[in-house]
Formats: C-alpha cells, sequence, structure tokens
C-alpha cells in the first residue's frame, strides 16, 4: 500500500464505517482491515491519519486502531511469518515518541500504550535509545510533553511489579535505573518547587499534581522487585517531600464532585502505597521515618469524610495500616488498649458500614457490586481493607481485638432487633465484622479454611442467619438476604452437612429473587456446595440428597436466566453445569425440554458473543447433557444433532470466531458416540473443516485436530470411497501442523489417525512423501517433543504395515537410511518417550523390528540388532528420561501473542484415552518374550549367541524374566 492521498482516503471511509452501529456495514468494514493490516504501510497510513486528519473522530479511532494492530501483530514468534515488515518497524519506532508526544491527549494514551507493548518485546535490545529519548524531554519544561513520556514510562516500568525475578530483569532494571533515576528524582524536587511557586494558580496545580502522581507511581514500580541504591541513598529528599506531600491540603485543589476522586487524593493514596511498600519490604531502612508516616496516615483517616471520591486513599491508608500492625518489628505501636480501641472504633468501624453509595451499586450496578465483592476484586473497598486490618490486628492480639468486636457485634444485631425495618445496615455490618473476625484463611476453592477459635460460626448461623434464609419473603431485605447466602457460601467448609443440608432447598428459593446480586449469590452458593467434597471423595451432597429438590432446582436455574440483568449470568450458567455433573442420570427426563432452551439460548448469545465465561459454561453444559443422556442410551444422539446443528451451522456460516472451537469439541463428542459409521450431514460439513482460513487460527487446532480423528475413526473407508478427493487436503493440514514447532504434535496425532485408520491402499501413493516432509523437519528443527511424536508415529506404522514395509519405505527414500534412523534416533531417544500407550506403541513396533525384520538378521543391520533390543528393555525397566537440551525453551502451545482466542478446552468434552493396540497385545514383555522366541526357531543358534556377545548382565536378566512369564526359551 502505497502512502498516498488515495489509501488515506480509503482507509478514512473504512475507519468510519467501522464505527457504524448497524453490523451489516461495520462486519464488512472491520474484516477489510483485518484483510489489509498484512500489506506493508499499512501502520504508517494509520500514523499519518492520526496526525493529519482533520476529523477528530478518525484521529482517535485511527489510533485505537493503530494500537490493536500493534497488540496482535508486533510480536514475532517462531515458525509464524512475521507480520510487521522491518521497514515499517523502524519507521514506527523513529516516529512514535514524537508523535505521542505532540498529540493531543486522547491520542497520546493511545500510542503510550503502544509503545509499552513495542517496548515490552524490543526494549532494551532492540530499542536502545527509547529511555534517552524520552528523559531528554524532561527538560522541555512543558508539561503537556513531560506527562506524556511518565505516562509511558509507567506503562514500560509497571510490568517490574508482577515479574518475576531473573538476572535478564535485573539488568533491565539496573539500565533504566542508571538512565531515569536521577532525572526523575530532579524532575521530583523541580515539580514540587514549581507547586510553591504556583500555589495560586489553579491551572498550572492540576497539571503539577498529574505529574507527581505518575512521579509517585515510577517510584513503586522502580523500588518493587528490591530497594535500589540510588533510592536508599536519596530517601530522604523522596520521604521527606512524600510526607509532606500527604499533610497538604490544598483548598484549590478540592472537588465538589462526591464520586470522583480529586488529584490530590489520587496522590496521597499513591503515596500510601509507596510508604506501605517500604513499611513491608524495606523496614529497616524506612524505620526512621516511619513513626511520621504512622502519625500523618492516622490523622488522615481520621479527617477523611465516608464520600465515594476518598475510597481509595481511605482504603491505602488503612492498607498502609495493616501492612505495618502485623511485622513483629512495629508491634510495640499498637499494644495499648487504648490504641487498639481507638483503631476499632474510628478506622475499622466507620469503614464497615454499608454506605447509599454501596446500596445504590447493589440496586443499580449489580455486576459491579458482585465482582467487587465475590471475586475479590474489592481490593481497593473500604470494607476490604478494614477486613485485611481486622485480620492484621488478630495476628498479635486475637484475644482484645475479638473482645472489642464482640461488644460492637452485639450492640449493632440489638439495634437491628428494636426495628428491622430501620435499622438493617446494622446487622448487615455486625455480619461483615463477623466474617472479617472469623476468617484467617480462606481459598477459592474451599472457602475458610482456617477460622478464629474465639467466633461460634454455628451458633451465628442458627441464631442470625438461619431466620433470613428461612423469610418467607425472597425479596425483602435483599442486602441481608445477599449476606446469609455469603455467609453460607464462605463458611461452607466449617459448618457441620446438615446444616449446608437444610440451606440448600433455601438457597434454591432465593434463584427466584428480584434482586439480580441476591439470585447470583445464591446460584454461587449451591454451585460451590456441589463441588464439596465427602471423606470417600464422592461429593459431599450425593444426588439422592438432592432428589426432591432436583426438579425445583433445575426449574428455578433456568428461570433465573429470564430475570432482568441476569440473561447472560454466568454464575447461573455454572450453576446450571455444576448441577447437570452432580446430579447425572437424575437429569435424563428434564434434558428434552431443557435442551431447547440452551440451544435457543446459544443462538442469542452467538449473534454478538461478550461474556466469554457465561459461554464456556453453556458449552461444558450442552456437553454434560450429551454425555450424560446418551451414556444411558446412545440412540438419543440424532436428537441432540437435530437440535444443535441448525445452531451450529448457523455460527459456521457467520464464522463466530469465539465459538468454534467449542463447537467442534461438542461436534467430536457427538460423532465420537456414533457406531462405526459417518452420518451423511457429518460428510456435508467434511470439506469445509480442511478450509486453510480455520487452520490460520490457533485457537482452532486441537478442536479441528481432534474432529477431523472422530471423521478418521468413524469413517476413514467412507472417506476414501466417497471423499478421495479430499485426501490432499487433509495431508496438506498434516504438513502445515509439522512445520510449526507450537503445533507438531497435532500434527501427528492427525497422521497417526491417518495410518491407523484409513484403508492402506487409499494412502499408497502419498506415504513416501509423508516420511519425506518428516526428514525434512528433523533436518531443519529437531527437538525433543518432535523426535517423541516422530518415534511413536514410526512405530505404529510398523505395527501397522510391518516391519519389512517400514524398512523397505526408509531405504527407498535413501539406501541405508532404515539402519541410520535405528542408531541415531531409536536406540538413543525412545527412553525420551511418555504416556503408557505410546510406550506400549513403541515397544509393539520395536518387537517387529527386531523379530520380523529379515534384514535385521543378515544385512549389516545386524549389528544394532542388540543395542536396538537393550534399548527395548530399557524403555521397559529405566525410568523415562526427561531432561530437554538447554536450548530448547518450549513456545508454550497456549501461548498465542495478541487477540486471538486460545483455545478453550470443555472438561465435558474431555475425550477417552485411545489405544490403537488394545488388547491385541495385553503386556509387550510377554509379546517381546513370545516373538524372540519365535525368531529363535527360525534361527537356531542365533539369537543366544547376540546376546551373550553384546547384551549387558542386567538387560539380561530382565530378559530372562520376560522370557519365564510367558513360559518359552530361546533355541
Amino acid at each position: 500500500m502505497e502512502l498516498n492521498d488515495a489509501n488515506l482516503q480509503t482507509l478514512t471511509e473504512y475507519l468510519r464505517k467501522t464505527l457504524d452501529p448497524d453490523p451489516t456495514v461495520r462486519r464488512p468494514a472491520e474484516k477489510f482491515l483485518e484483510s489489509v493490516e498484512g500489506n506493508q504501510n499499512y501502520p504508517l497510513l494509520l500514523l499519518t491519519l492520526l496526525e493529519k486528519s482533520q476529523d477528530n473522530v478518525i484521529r482517535v479511532c485511527a489510533a485505537v486502531t493503530f494500537k490493536n494492530y500493534i497488540k496482535r501483530n508486533w510480536r514475532i514468534v517462531e515458525d509464524e511469518p512475521n507480520k510487521i515488515s522491518d521497514a515499517d518497524r523502524t519507521a514506527i519506532k523513529a516516529n512514535i515518541v514524537n508523535l505521542m508526544l505532540s498529540s493531543p491527549e486522547q491520542i497520546q494514551k493511545q500510542l503510550s500504550d503502544a509503545i509499552s507493548i513495542i517496548g515490552r518485546e524490543d526494549f532494551p535490545q532492540k530499542w536502545p535509545d527509547l529511555l534517552t529519548e524520552m528523559v531528554t524531554r524532561f527538560r522541555s519544561g512543558d508539561f503537556h510533553i513531560i506527562n506524556g513520556v511518565l505516562r509511558t514510562a509507567h506503562s514500560l516500568f509497571k510490568r517490574y511489579r508482577h515479574e518475576f525475578k531473573s538476572n535478564e530483569l535485573w539488568s533491565e532494571i539496573k539500565l533504566v535505573l542508571d538512565t531515569f533515576a536521577l532525572p526523575l528524582t530532579e524532575l521530583f524536587k523541580a515539580t514540587i518547587e514549581l507547586c510553591q511557586t504556583h500555589a495560586t494558580d489553579v491551572n498550572a496545580l492540576k497539571v503539577l499534581f498529574s505529574s507527581l502522581t505518575l512521579i509517585s507511581k515510577l517510584f513503586y514500580s522502580l523500588n518493587f522487585q528490591d530497594l535500589p541504591e540510588f533510592f536508599e541513598d536519596n530517601m530522604e529528599t523522596w520521604m521527606t517531600n512524600f510526607h509532606g506531600l500527604l499533610t497538604l491540603d490544598n483548598k484549590l485543589l478540592q472537588t465538589d464532585d462526591e464520586e470522583e476522586a480529586g488529584l490530590l487524593e489520587l496522590l496521597k493514596s499513591q503515596i500510601c502505597d509507596n510508604a506501605a511498600l517500604y513499611a513491608q519490604k524495606y523496614d529497616e531502612e524506612f524505620q526512621p521515618y516511619l513513626p511520621r508516616f504512622v502519625t500523618a496516615i492516622w490523622n488522615l483517616l481520621v479527617s477523611t469524610g465516608q464520600e465515594v471520591k476518598y475510597d481509595l486513599l481511605v482504603s491505602n491508608a488503612i492498607q498502609f495500616l495493616a501492612s505495618v500492625c502485623e511485622r513483629p518489628h512495629y508491634k510495640h505501636l499498637f499494644e495499648d488498649q487504648n490504641t487498639l480501641t481507638s483503631i476499632c472504633e474510628k478506622v475499622i468501624v466507620p469503614n464497615m458500614e454499608f454506605r447509599s453509595a454501596d446500596e445504590e451499586a447493589f440496586e443499580d450496578n449489580s455486576e459491579e457490586y458482585i465482582r467487587r465483592d465475590l471475586e475479590g476484586s474489592d481490593i481497593d473497598t473500604r470494607r476490604r481493607a478494614a477486613c485485611d486490618l481486622v485480620r492484621g490486628l488478630c495476628k498479635f492480639f486475637e484475644g482484645p481485638v475479638t473482645a472489642i468486636f464482640s461488644g460492637y457485634v452485639n450492640s449493632m444485631l440489638a439495634e437491628y432487633a428494636k426495628n428491622p425495618g430501620q435499622n438493617w445496615k446494622h446487622k448487615d455490618a455486625a455480619i461483615y465484622l463477623v466474617t472479617s473476625l472469623a476468617s484467617k484463611a480462606q481459598t477459592q476453592k474451599h472457602g475458610i479454611t482456617q477460622a478464629n477459635e474465639l467466633v461460634n460460626l454455628t451458633e451465628f448461623f442458627v441464631n442470625h442467619i438461619l431466620p433470613d434464609l428461612k423469610s418467607l419473603n425472597v425479596n425483602e431485605f435483599p442486602v441481608l438476604k445477599a449476606d446469609a447466602i455469603k455467609y453460607v457460601m464462605i463458611f461452607r467448609s466449617q459448618l457441620p452437612k446438615e446444616q449446608l443440608l437444610q440451606a440448600v432447598p433455601l438457597l434454591i428459593t432465593h434463584l427466584q429473587a428480584e434482586s439480580t446480586v441476591e439470585h447470583t449469590y445464591a446460584a454461587h452458593a449451591l454451585e460451590r456446595l456441589f463441588t464439596m467434597r465427602g471423606p470417600n471423595n464422592t461429593t459431599l451432597i450425593s444426588p439422592a440428597e438432592m432428589a426432591p429438590f432436583t426438579e425445583q432446582l433445575l426449574n428455578y436455574l433456568f428461570k433465573a436466566l429470564a430475570l432482568p440483568g441476569s440473561a447472560e449470568n454466568e454464575y447461573i450458567m455454572k450453576a446450571i453445569m455444576r448441577s447437570f455433573s452432580l446430579l447425572q442420570e437424575a437429569i435424563v427426563p428434564y434434558i428434552p425440554t431443557l435442551i431447547g432452551q440452551l440451544t435457543h439460548k446459544l443462538l442469542l448469545v452467538s449473534k454478538n458473543p461478550s461474556k466469554p465465561h457465561f459461554n464456556h459454561y453453556l458449552f461444558e453444559s450442552l456437553c454434560l447433557s450429551v454425555r450424560i443422556t446418551c451414556k444411558a442410551n446412545p440412540t438419543t444422539v440424532s436428537s441432540f444433532e437435530e437440535a444443535l446443528f441448525p445452531v451450529f451451522t448457523e455460527i459456521l456460516q457467520n464464522d463466530v470466531q469465539e465459538f468454534l472451537p467449542y463447537v467442534f469439541q461438542v461436534m467430536s463428542l457427538l460423532l465420537e458416540i456414533h457406531s462405526n459409521s459417518i452420518p451423511a450431514s457429518y460428510m456435508a460439513l467434511f470439506p469445509h473443516l480442511l478450509q486453510p482460513v480455520l487452520w490460520e487460527r490457533t485457537g482452532n487446532i486441537p478442536p479441528l485436530v481432534r474432529l477431523l480423528q472422530a471423521y478418521l475413526e468413524k469413517g476413514g473407508a467412507t472417506i476414501a470411497s466417497s471423499a478421495a478427493d479430499k485426501i490432499p487436503g487433509l495431508l496438506g493440514v498434516f504438513q502445515k501442523l509439522i512445520a510449526s514447532k507450537a503445533n507438531d504434535h497435532q500434527g501427528f496425532y492427525l497422521l497417526n489417525s491417518i495410518i491407523e485408520h484409513m484403508p492402506p491402499e487409499s494412502i499408497t501413493q502419498y506415504r513416501k512423501q509423508i516420511f519425506i516432509l518428516l526428514f525434512q523437519r528433523l533436518q531443519s528443527s529437531k527437538t525433543t517433543k518432535f523426535i517423541k511424536s516422530f518415534l511413536v508415529f514410526v512405530n505404529l506404522y510398523c505395527v501397522k504395515y510391518g516391519a519389512i514395509a517400514l524398512q523397505e519405505i526408509f531405504d527407498s527414500i535413501q539406501p541405508k537410511m532404515f539402519g541410520m534412523v535405528l542408531e541415531k534416533i531409536v536406540v538413543p531417544e525412545v527412553q525420551k518417550v511418555s504416556g503408557a500407550v505410546e510406550k506400549k506403541i513403541c515397544a509393539v513396533g520395536i518387537t517387529k523390528v527386531l523379530t520380523e525384520c529379515p534384514a535385521m538378521m543378515d544385512t549389516e543391520y545386524t549389528k544394532i540388532w542388540t543395542p536396538l533390543l537393550q534399548a527395548l528393555i530399557g524403555l521397559f525397566e529405566l525410568p523415562e528420561d526427561d531432561s530437554i537440551p538447554d536450548d530448547e525453551h518450549f513456545i508454550d502451545i497456549e501461548d498465542t501473542p495478541g487477540y486471538q482466542t486460545a483455545f478453550s478446552q470443555l472438561a465435558f468434552a474431555g475425550k477417552k484415552e485411545h489405544d490403537p493396540i488394545g488388547d491385541a497385545v495385553g503386556n509387550p514383555k510377554i509379546l517381546l518374550a513370545q516373538s524372540l522366541h519365535k525368531l529363535s526357531t527360525a534361527f537356531p543358534g542365533r539369537v543366544p549367541s547376540m546376546l551373550s556377545t553384546s547384551l549387558n548382565a542386567e538387560a539380561l536378566q530382565f530378559l530372562q524374566g520376560y522370557l519365564q512369564a510367558a513360559s518359552v526359551q530361546l533355541v
């Protein structure tokens, strides 16, 4: 694509169409942009537009498109084409920093993100001058530019907060510190001075304070891994100024907005984080500064209001106290009973209250409320921080703290009892307090695993939780109902089973509640209870115990999906999946009605998939319906196909990318249930599955390979007779997969199924080419994974077609090739093969080579006979060799860059392990003994003499054991 006006005009038109709400206009435009993004100059056209277009909307759209393009394509993946030309890469890196700094803020943010994505891959090795280019801009004095640099540096360095320690990381951080730490410190001091100069100019202050917040964030990232020498030497400068900023109160920066945190709050929040980091990690060096920070933060907490805009500040300030109070160093600061009482009274209790803002979120923004409350993303809520502070204080002062709070809990419950309608928030706070007091350790899987002995959970459940669950009106006091349900869920491992069983029907009733939070919690609690394990590793709650409630449970779960706000509620869908899994054949009578509801739901969500978890559990539930019903009666598979195929066809025709891997897995499951023939409806689809475009997407590969394997297993003969022209396409897929290090094992799965299930004559003409392709790959890049798969394939070929056929095909490619493969690959590497079925295939194949291949007995191949036998005995007796050479860092199969949906394995579409040899060989060791016996009768005297001259004593001893077990002797 040339950089000219015509192309800029075309691109502008298509970008405008991608903003159109009408999918018939939007989708083709997105597809067009996708089709041209591989062309040279495409990214430069986007950058030109975002710089020069007259239309602001187009500029922002070009910036977002550019950032997403970089996100998808910048990373170079081994074995895959480089999607951005080197010239474009160089041009982008040469211009992007300047462009970013001169763009308006909206575009600056997008380009700043793009720089950090490129930086992740290229900095420092391939982009050494990035930092110096950025640091020189600090001198410009223009804070629009300086903030652009700071924002980019923040997005570049924030990964230091969660990267694992490694030498590369250390050397990168050292390089950054050498270039960046001093200029950053100078900028920090200069900015603080400017704040004093412009103390009365509100606009200047806004810019300066946003700079200070970014500088404080950078301080956190650069100090996270370890305390750098530079910052230790300059601690006085940083800490004195941080302390000064914490205590500063500039009236000009106070905002009237009650929701949105202002600049002052954001800066102070970050400083609390920085102080907590130092108090936790570098307590010795930080000791001189700690008391004044504790005082400043304490004063801050006592004087800050309940408005939402202070939430982040208050929670970070409380988190600071929490991190300080659980360090033995600082225990003395909290020992005094009055201090404890005052922390409980002034900090913890007020911040546990359910505010009107929380009530609004509960009612109007339930998704966000659930995410914060259930999934623990409430890290920056006041309640979570107060809860952490309670836990921290309990570490050294469990007795006194529990005593102080028990008084509060009792008085709150007494207030509630006086007038429930008016005082229900008191009970909510009491339940929250009890929960935070009682929970010492928690896991996602089991809820609370360790509880405070001083709190009687069962008694609290009976007296205060059960009455709310039993109340006849499920819509009264929804917050308290949600609290009660959450209590059951959190303490499920602590409450006795009879109380959980008592709760189950009550939870089912709450699925009908109008409140989204309440019925979501009920579904989630049921799902968690159904996963609990009993003493003998069965589920704690059995299908028999659920029998009285089964119909109501299924009925209410599906009805809940129709409640406003829950059409795609992932918790309800997960509870449906878990109920199916628990109840097993008890669901069969209900499936005919439920499958219709599930497929209807699938059709709706496939129009615009937006909730990945919901969609995943929906497909899992479909798999379970199929599995459970067809296990009881395999002939019902056709009724499932009738229900599902119309929706699947639509998904395939509309190319709904997120759903294709799922559809292929469900189809595999259905096809594998058929007895040994392949229905015409599947054969009609077969050619489409070989289309190269489907194989371009990494997420499709594992499920598509499995689906093709099912086709081969059920209909190898049908494909050979009615779709023989498709065999080259099938081998084309194999050839593509085998070329990739990440997917070569999938290519072998496909190849092994072709060898196992296709009639031999249908692939005769292709066999030699298959082997040549494998040898080319062996020469170009020989990895352990490839060798293991190659060994299994060669031996499967031998089992299927015989040892002579194997020797002949190798030697037809190149004379003496067979001996080279045995000597260079089979003998040294067979120890690496893993997996019971794989080892069995190799054992049977090698046994056939040893005993059914005349060339092994009377040509120069004979010298390999004993080493090969020795390697086979090693395969039986030695531990698996799982060493991997140093230079092989496998690309993780799931590690796909950018936006492609990685493959999501459906747990309930699992495939049984298939043994191509089956019962024909029970014990390969016995087979070896019997085959050697047969060989020795054909060549009397030869076999014992070959063994005695070169087989080592230990191997010989094992072999004697096999011969005895098989009751045969060698002659």
